[in-house]
């Protein structure tokens, strides 16, 4: 569509759809790695104390279950989305967002560290629809930490973009 250097009034239609979709199709598939790439069978219900992880959620929760049970609420907002525990890298605290549609919600400069997938096909095999307090409990004991430590720290060191 572009090889002319323009886009002409026919082209317009497809070049628009195709442009708004790439951050739904793109986020999507972006997502769907970090979840899956956050997850272990057999994992820890939580991490262990003093790691990455657990400093970055006491500094910003001020308790560890407090960060979990905000993030978890996260998680049970009405609808089908995503719940992302993201790190602002200039400030090393965490904070919980809900993305809905994979592309409405992600905070500018934040890097995902944990994602959870709370659309209803993540779990529909093994809970009903109005199961997901299960679903999310599950997902916790199949975490693996390690990862998410590994993440925190990759993001805590990239080179920060002043605002």
């Amino acid at each position: 569509m572009i090889r002319d250097g323009q886009i002409d009034q026919e082209e317009m239609p497809a070049y628009s759809e195709l442009t708004r979709r790439l951050g739904f199709e793109y986020n999507g598939m972006i997502l769907h790695e970090y979840y899956f790439g956050n997850l272990r069978r057999g994992g820890m219900d939580r991490p262990t104390n003093g790691s990455p992880f657990v400093q970055a959620v006491e500094r910003t929760f001020g308790h560890y279950e407090r960060g979990k049970t905000d993030f978890c609420s996260v998680g049970m907002l009405r609808g089908v989305g995503w719940a992302i525990c993201n790190i602002d890298p200039s400030i090393g605290l965490v904070s919980h967002h809900w993305v809905s549609l994979h592309e409405h919600g992600n905070v500018a400069g934040f890097l995902p560290i944990l994602v959870m997938d709370v659309w209803e096909h993540a779990y529909l095999l093994d809970y009903q629809p109005h199961e997901r307090k299960q679903y999310i409990e599950a997902f916790f004991s199949n975490i693996s930490w390690s990862v998410v430590d590994e993440r925190l720290q990759a993001a805590c060191s990239a080179a920060v973009v002043p605002r």
